[in-house]
């Protein structure tokens, strides 16, 4: 698992997460969260949370995941499936591997509310790039 030095420093260097008001978590090894307290700029026309947002809180929660064993990664595909609506409150995206490869690694993610309401949930598959 990275310290929290390292793992403080690349989490600044996401300046899309950043912008985005997203907060990059490292619980344990082989996992990862990322969290989102939703505000207008986060909805979509319907005043529920853009599926942009969804995407990207699960992608930088699967990345934060596989990035534990030291390495970096770059997203190679990911699906997403959306399930309930959020239209306030606070976000979370939940990311776990579930295989890593010498140069890919799958990861599960799940995307929940304050209350614990599965939301989202898909599969992502990273490119390991080497060490940092």
């Amino acid at each position: 698992m990275l310290d929290d030095a390292e793992f403080e420093r690349i989490a600044k260097a996401n300046a899309f997460a950043r912008y985005n008001g997203i907060t990059i978590r490292q619980p344990g090894p082989d996992l990862g969260e990322a969290v989102l307290e939703m505000g207008p700029n986060s909805l979509n026309p319907y005043g529920a949370l853009h599926g942009g947002a969804y995407y990207t809180l699960a992608d930088c929660a699967g990345g934060c995941a596989c990035r534990t064993d030291g390495r970096r990664y770059v997203t190679l595909q990911g699906g997403l499936n959306f399930i309930h609506s959020a239209k306030s409150g606070t976000v979370t995206a939940c990311a776990e591997v579930r295989h890593r490869g010498r140069t890919t690694c799958l990861v599960h993610v799940e995307v929940v509310d304050a209350e614990d309401t599965l939301l989202a949930c898909g599969d992502f598959t990273y490119f390991c790039k080497g060490t940092f």
